[in-house]
């Protein structure tokens, strides 16, 4: 039963295993081959790599991606699904399950542990990941696991809309410029609620994530990153009221340095690009 595709099939795993679909670990079913097939064909290519893959749930993905990589760490949080996924361990000599929190996990010890590896290998992630903890298995991946190469990644579709905002939209704040920081990222496709068993509220969206391999250069993090927080918290007021709450420096200081990088004290948070951002905190951090 493992692999489960369709309506009719993820119906019949539910009365046969005696499980229902938990609302609080946002548990929707893909139930679209059509789109699986995309979601896979996003991943690719993984010839040659490990799979991390963050709540395979019925296991729709898993078998296909043990196919084509190194092996599978599938990480559920419900062992509900204990009985199902098993079968995918038969089936496929490279699948290794891990019923744990991913949030509370060394993802790459947990990686090395699974295949019995002496170092951290190159990996991508495959993850549909439950709306209400994006943001924290997001910068989970960008910030702590260092050998990661691509994440697949289906999340809400608004969330996906401001990850991949650019500056001027109304969509584009914190959550853009903090991902953006990390990683290029691409919109795939749209998948809609009517692909899901049960159906949620809104559409979801699948983006690829590749993380930079070359990390913009910022003098001072901690500064960047509360200069970028107080900004989108204040996005109606220019740069220049901004900074001049934030930094101690006379309004007229604060004025020529901005201009000093070519920026415009007039402009607003939203029109400021990642690297301008970086500039403006460098350039702060550097008159100390």
């Amino acid at each position: 039963m493992a692999g489960l595709q369709s309506l009719s099939q993820v119906k019949q795993a539910m009365q046969e295993y005696q499980f229902h679909p938990r609302k609080k670990w946002g548990q929707n079913f893909l139930v679209d081959r059509n789109i699986t097939n995309k979601i896979i064909e996003s991943c690719m290519p993984i010839d040659g790599q490990y799979v991390v893959e963050i709540g395979p749930g019925l296991g729709a993905l898993t078998g296909t991606l043990a196919q084509r990589s190194l092996g599978v760490l599938a990480i559920e949080i419900d062992h509900g699904f204990e009985p199902i996924l098993s079968e995918l361990t038969v089936q496929h000599d490279n699948v290794r399950l891990l019923f744990a929190d991913v949030l509370s996990i060394d993802i790459e010890q947990e990686l090395m542990r699974a295949f019995a590896l002496k170092e951290v290998p190159s990996y991508m992630v495959c993850a549909n990941i439950p709306y209400n903890i994006t943001s924290p298995i997001l910068f989970k991946l960008l910030e702590q696991c260092s050998s990661l190469t691509a994440a697949t990644l289906m999340i809400q579709k608004e969330v996906a809309q401001r990850i991949v905002a650019g500056p001027g939209s109304k969509t584009y704040g914190l959550l853009s410029i903090s991902a953006g920081y990390y990683a290029t990222i691409q919109y795939v496709m749209t998948v809609s609620r009517h692909c899901f068993y049960p159906e949620p509220e809104v559409d979801s969206s699948v983006i690829r994530i590749i993380p930079r391999e070359i990390m913009p250069e910022v003098y001072d993090e901690k500064l960047f990153k509360t200069l970028l927080k107080a900004a989108f918290q204040k996005r109606r007021k220019t740069m220049l009221n901004i900074c001049n709450s934030f930094f101690p420096q006379e309004k007229a200081q604060v004025e020529d340095t901005i201009k000093s990088i070519g920026l415009d004290p007039g402009a607003r948070p939203e029109n400021l690009s990642m690297e301008d951002f970086v500039a403006l905190a460098n350039r702060f951090a550097k008159e100390g």
